[in-house]
């Protein structure tokens, strides 16, 4: 962090625990003194939570490319007012979801242009990828258990068929086979030692960046 701050995604399909991973890892690394901001894709900008709103509840039809320009709209928000001024900053930036859910969800979900929508993604990021990336990985059967436990109002995409989640876990798997910033986690462990487990991968991983 001695030149620009650190930016980590964390991914997964709903009801993996990603979310509360985040949360959980953040207060930890925070614990220890690393500057770190906690965000998420959409709704993070004042703009993002009027797209959330429309993209959750989707008060009128939404066609695909819609879907996913809205996605894009709130990304570039939020590198713009929020993750590009942290970053600046030299502070560790850490966003539940970021552009590799519009690659699953729109594109291996709803069968959009997978290139498209990466080329719209460095755009509305700024060339600005995640260091380093966190998957959270478990069965879709577990994942469709929690969301049906969760006393929540389901999302339009927590609303969503098996075949749906199937392919949004079929996409995750074949997009994280190429990459090589991704760390794969088991969302099936208990949360505390999960975000456990995280914090000192990513506390590790800080360290060896430093040490470069």
């Amino acid at each position: 962090m001695k030149n620009s701050g650190i930016l980590i995604s964390i991914e997964g399909i709903d009801g993996s625990g990603k979310s509360t991973l985040a949360k959980k890892m953040t207060d930890i690394l925070a614990q220890h003194g690393l500057p770190v901001l906690l965000t998420k894709e959409p709704g993070a900008s004042s703009l993002g939570k009027q797209i959330r709103t429309m993209l959750q509840e989707k008060p009128v039809p939404i066609c695909a490319k819609s879907e996913y320009l809205l996605f894009a709209a709130d990304r570039a928000q939020h590198f713009h007012e929020l993750i590009i001024p942290a970053l600046n900053a030299h502070k560790i930036v850490i966003s539940d979801r970021m552009a590799d859910s519009s690659l699953v969800y729109q594109g291996y979900g709803r069968g959009l242009d997978l290139d498209t929508i990466a080329m719209i993604n460095r755009w509305a990021m700024n060339e600005r990828q995640p260091d380093l990336t966190l998957y959270v990985k478990v069965p879709v059967e577990v994942a469709l258990d929690r969301l049906n436990k969760r006393n929540e109002t389901l999302t339009s995409f927590e609303k969503e068929d098996i075949s749906f989640m199937q392919r949004l876990h079929h996409g995750f798997e074949m997009l994280y086979k190429k990459k090589y910033h991704v760390i794969t986690l088991d969302g099936q462990e208990l949360p505390d030692a999960l975000a456990a487990q995280a914090a000192a991968i990513v506390q590790q991983w800080i360290d060896a960046k430093e040490r470069l």
